[in-house]
């Protein structure tokens, strides 16, 4: 196997990166814990890989002493000069003692540590790539449900989303094709184990990344998001360009890209809204579609007081406070709304 081993190491080098030096200096650590098991003490035994021939030379250094009293780390001086000429007593000499079979062990142990190496580059390389991509999204496809857990394949790699990370409202099945948001890669010791999400808040700001060019590029930004996942959300946006229209942009000619993003979160409700540095403004805008006729705040408890239209005070709360609550998520503001007539009697 020597010379094809050589071979063999240099072209694992150019195809997996993985350095011939490094495998050469794995194989043979294995090679002297392999020789300690087959041929007894390896304490005092050195591997050699001859990096151009491949060739393999099991060497024991022994004491040259005047009576040996332990053959396996002594030498006599007669020994000793057939293979050192100027061996002298005191001193310590390396003998060859390859096995005649080592080369069958060499092999074997040789295909472990290489096939072991690669194993680990590539996991290596897979936490690379994708816990540099953390907060980004990933398209792959259902592979699998384990308790409850679903499997993602993304081609080099395997994520898991987790319960607490699902849509409540959404069924995965095997083979759908999906998109989700990478929260944390961990390093195990059966390889990197990527962490995805499909109710992070940070989903729909990708989502919409992909869909509106403006956002991609800078120009529109999403300020601020909140989300029922599988229910409704709402996104602020803000255009840096008084040109364009940030909530245009993102609703898309007739509607196809926020229509786009709807049907990837599989129905999910989303209100586009008007950011503003006006806190006023921007809790009237969050609480969309409901119209809001006055907005008074309280900056030390960080609060406000709304009031909508009689009429509107239903839609302004929402089926069960969603309304409401989403806006006070999104602003960051405790809301309190009331009626017009309500408000007469404060």
């Amino acid at each position: 196997m020597n010379l094809e081993l050589i071979n063999a190491l240099k072209d694992i080098e150019k195809e997996k990166g993985i350095s011939s030096d490094v495998l050469l200096g794995a194989i043979e650590h294995a090679l002297h814990t392999a020789y300690k098991k087959n041929f007894g003490s390896a304490q005092n035994s050195r591997i050699e890989i001859d990096k151009e021939t491949g060739e393999i030379r099991v060497y024991s250094r022994k004491t040259v002493v005047a009576n040996v009293s332990d053959s396996n780390t002594e030498i006599s001086l007669e020994e000793a000069v057939k293979v050192e000429p100027e061996a002298k007593e005191g001193e310590v000499i390396e003998i060859e003692v390859t096995p005649r079979d080592f080369g069958r062990i060499a092999a074997q142990a040789a295909k472990q540590v290489v096939v072991q190496q690669i194993r680990e580059a590539e996991r290596g390389l897979i936490y690379e790539e994708f816990s540099s991509r953390e907060g980004d999204i990933v398209t792959g496809t259902v592979r699998r449900q384990e308790a409850k857990n679903v499997f993602i394949d993304l081609g080099r790699a395997e994520a898991v989303l987790v319960p607490s990370e699902q849509i409540p409202t959404e069924k995965y099945n095997r083979g759908d094709r999906i998109k989700a948001y990478i929260t944390e890669v961990k390093k195990t010791t059966k390889g990197p184990q990527i962490l995805v999400s499909r109710t992070h808040p940070g989903l729909l700001k990708r989502l919409f990344e992909l869909e509106v060019p403006e956002i991609f590029e800078g120009i529109v930004e999403i300020k601020a998001v909140a989300r029922e996942p599988g229910m409704r959300s709402k996104i602020a946006v803000h255009s840096r360009d008084e040109n364009v229209d940030s909530i245009g942009s993102c609703v898309g000619p007739k509607g196809m890209r926020v229509q786009a993003v709807v049907v990837e979160l599989k129905g999910e409700k989303i209100d586009i809204v008007k950011w503003s540095s006006d806190p006023k403004e921007f809790i009237a805008n969050a609480l969309s579609p409901a119209k809001v006729e006055s907005v008074e705040i309280d900056e030390e408890e960080k609060a406000a007081r709304v009031i909508v239209p009689d009429h509107q005070l239903s839609l302004a709360i929402g089926k069960e406070g969603q309304n409401a609550r989403l806006a006070a998520r999104l602003t960051g503001w405790k809301i309190d709304i009331k009626s017009t007539s309500q408000a007469a009697s404060w």
